[in-house]
């Protein structure tokens, strides 16, 4: 493949779908939309160059104001040091919740995924949720490839790895190379399957809760693969997942995951299987090419898993927002109407 044409892939494999147009009128809460077309972000001479750049997780900054660059380190500095340390023989979970795009339907997601983690696995005082503004607040460090690698680094250094457990929970947009990282038109990056492996084995988590919400998310659960990793995602490698409209408060699968499986005092695998038959019945419905939410439990998993699920709420918590399917806007069996990721 020449150089040349590397644009124009990188173009069509990095974004699934361009945003819904977003107004800011007036409002500092509001994020940008994106305008412009993705960058070509490989080096590659090649298609096999290419692909070991992407690898590589590639991220780029342009024209983003220094006064914001150093208002986001503030803000990154402050949530990381305000996680409490982990307490000594107790199996404790550091939740890490991520919206990597800047449609506000991630930054939502993100933010009501890390109460609900946090409550059902114990995570109070352990948990980080990097967001941009969702339409309402601005108020917490926004999710970009390197706030997710010094947020890893982080929790790496202050959690005891042989009894402590990392509950990741990433949505954006996605592609076959992995997981789309887009702030308007001044952040773009790519997060790969292998380099988030190589992070996870760098800082030294190996008990890990991976939760991938993202068209073809599937290709992180062989990399990611091991006997202390759980990995739920909300696609297979070859599709795409749906409900990710900038004006929706919840993609399909956290809808049915974060928003209702998961708020019920029920194993990992239960909520899994609850979630899966839920979106197949919502893609049916609206004849829409089944994403297939892939499900990955390790074998020393129940160890572990079991002690922090022995300690979640017994009683459920009542679904917030919007529902993903509510409002007659993800009707159409167009993919790119269903809010195609």
């Amino acid at each position: 493949m020449k150089r040349r044409a590397l644009v124009g892939f990188a173009a069509v494999m990095l974004l699934a779908s361009p945003s819904s147009a977003q107004e800011r009128d007036g409002n500092p809460n509001q994020p940008p939309e994106h305008t412009e077309p993705f960058p070509n972000l490989s080096t590659g001479k090649n298609r096999a160059e290419a692909m070991r750049s992407f690898e590589l997780a590639p991220h780029m900054q342009r024209g983003v104001p220094a006064k914001e660059m150093l208002e986001q380190n503030r803000r990154l500095s402050a949530a990381l040091d305000a996680l409490a340390p982990q307490r000594p023989g107790v199996v404790d979970a550091f939740v890490l919740t991520i919206a990597l795009d800047s449609d506000p339907v991630f930054a939502r997601e993100a933010r009501e995924a890390g109460r609900v983690l946090s409550r059902r696995y114990d995570g109070a005082g352990r948990t980080l949720t990097l967001a941009g503004p969702d339409g309402t607040r601005d108020d917490l460090p926004q999710g970009s490839i390197r706030s997710l690698l010094l947020s890893l680094a982080h929790i790496g250094e202050i959690m005891d790895p042989s009894e402590d457990v990392l509950v990741l929970y990433t949505t954006s947009h996605g592609a076959k190379l992995g997981l789309v990282n887009h702030y308007g038109d001044t952040v773009y990056g790519i997060f790969s399957p292998v380099r988030l492996r190589q992070v996870l084995e760098e800082v030294g988590i190996t008990r890990r809760l991976l939760i991938i919400s993202a068209c073809y998310s599937g290709v992180f659960v062989p990399e990611l693969a091991s006997p202390d990793t759980a990995i739920l995602t909300a696609a297979s490698s070859q599709r795409s997942s749906f409900g990710c409209e900038a004006e929706n408060d919840w993609t399909f699968y956290g809808d049915a995951l974060i928003n209702n499986a998961l708020r019920k005092p029920q194993p990992l695998k239960a909520a899994a299987s609850e979630a899966t038959r839920q979106i197949a019945v919502w893609e049916t419905e609206r004849r829409l090419l089944a994403s297939l939410p892939q499900t990955s439990v390790g074998g020393n998993v129940s160890s572990w898993l079991g002690e922090l699920e022995s300690r979640m709420p017994q009683v459920a918590t009542a679904p917030v927002g919007r529902p993903a399917i509510g409002d007659g806007r993800t009707t159409s069996p167009d993919p790119r109407r269903a809010g195609r990721r």
